[in-house]
């Protein structure tokens, strides 16, 4: 008598669980555990793939441009304005005294591209006329050496003690110094010399 009131029991309780859409075994109760971590990781996958196509959509970082000095160039920082200056030849000399002596990439360089822009305001052309006609005037001493690459700029400005010049930062090596343009330098928040950024000259 027990044992068919106990199997009364276990019917009536299953029969009252799947009333209510709950698993009537524990093979039932484990495959539903199951849907639910597969439904957890499915939701996972979701989310990273998400947040990895928005940031292949906001796309790489833009390549920065370092200002280079000689190692044994005391300056740490040049504001925009000054390094202006001496971009345009109007600043001659070094706070130490040595004579401050240019050198840039080849035209249509990305870098030298961004040295217009940034720093001089002017086109090729512009740029030209103006070292043409402050050489001729005596305004400026010199035009800026051009080199071709970026390691002959590396080594003019590390065999040159008044040198200054730019490359791409991931291009400077320890023979070289880069000076802080604004305070900032090339991998700082708000660096102003980016290749690639939108405006012309």
């Amino acid at each position: 008598m027990p044992q068919r009131e106990s199997r009364t029991l276990a019917r009536t309780d299953e029969g009252r669980a799947q009333k209510i859409g709950l698993p009537s075994s524990p093979v039932k109760r484990a495959w539903m555990a199951l849907l639910f971590l597969a439904a957890l990781a499915l939701l996972a996958e979701s989310r990273s793939t998400s947040a990895g196509a928005a940031a292949m959509a906001a796309g790489p970082s833009e390549p920065s441009v370092a200002i280079v000095v000689n190692q044994s160039n005391p300056v740490e920082n040049l504001p925009l304005p000054e390094l202006r200056k001496i971009f345009l030849g109007e600043r001659t000399h070094w706070p130490n005294g040595r004579r401050i002596t240019l050198v840039m990439m080849d035209p249509a360089q990305p870098e030298r591209k961004t040295i217009l822009r940034e720093i001089y305001g002017m086109s090729e052309k512009d740029l030209n006329q103006h070292f043409v006609q402050g050489v001729f005037t005596g305004a400026i001493s010199a035009s800026p050496k051009t080199m071709a690459t970026p390691a002959e700029v590396l080594k003019f400005v590390f065999n040159v003690p008044g040198a200054i010049g730019y490359l791409r930062a991931q291009d400077v090596d320890r023979s070289v110094k880069i000076v802080r343009v604004d305070g900032r330098l090339p991998d700082d928040k708000d660096y102003s010399l980016h290749i690639g950024k939108g405006g012309k000259p």
